[in-house]
């Protein structure tokens, strides 16, 4: 994890680094309760796990995504964050974690969100100290105040 370049201190990088963290934590603790066989405990939490990153994604995917992409160097890279976005969700709404094989691929998702989580965090995020501009500032955390009301 990245810590020198500043983005960090960004007001809302810092809170889509706050979600980020609150979401690993979520999951990982429906990873945990599998660990102990504690399985009405975990698919309790994939629930809000899946609540929690549509609200993110979409502060994301509206604003800071919407405006990195303007610079095509960065067009593809949004594409495959935005697919594997897509792709969570469609596995979390269907996901029934009483079933094994689910169990198991619930474990892989939430290693893959991590890795997915560092190339936002590592890649993307530093990158955007350079590309945007203040109105793209402005319009992004304008966006994340829309996908979080109240």
């Amino acid at each position: 994890m990245c810590h020198y370049c500043g983005c960090r201190e960004i007001p809302l990088i810092k809170e889509f680094i706050a979600e980020h963290e609150a979401v690993t934590d979520l999951a990982g603790r429906a990873v945990r309760h599998l660990v102990v066989d504690e399985v009405d405990a975990a698919q309790a939490l994939v629930a809000p796990v899946a609540e929690l990153l549509r609200s993110h994604w979409r502060g994301e995917e509206d604003g800071l995504f919407a405006m990195m992409r303007r610079d095509g160097e960065y067009a593809d890279y949004i594409a495959a964050l935005e697919r594997e976005h897509r792709e969570l969700d469609a596995f979390l709404a269907a996901l029934d974690l009483h079933d094994p094989a689910s169990r198991e691929a619930f474990v892989t998702a939430v290693d893959e969100l991590h890795h997915h989580i560092a190339r936002e965090e590592d890649g993307l995020f530093p990158a955007s100290l350079t590309a945007l501009d203040a109105a793209a500032w402005n319009h992004s955390l304008t966006a994340w105040h829309t996908a979080h009301p109240g």
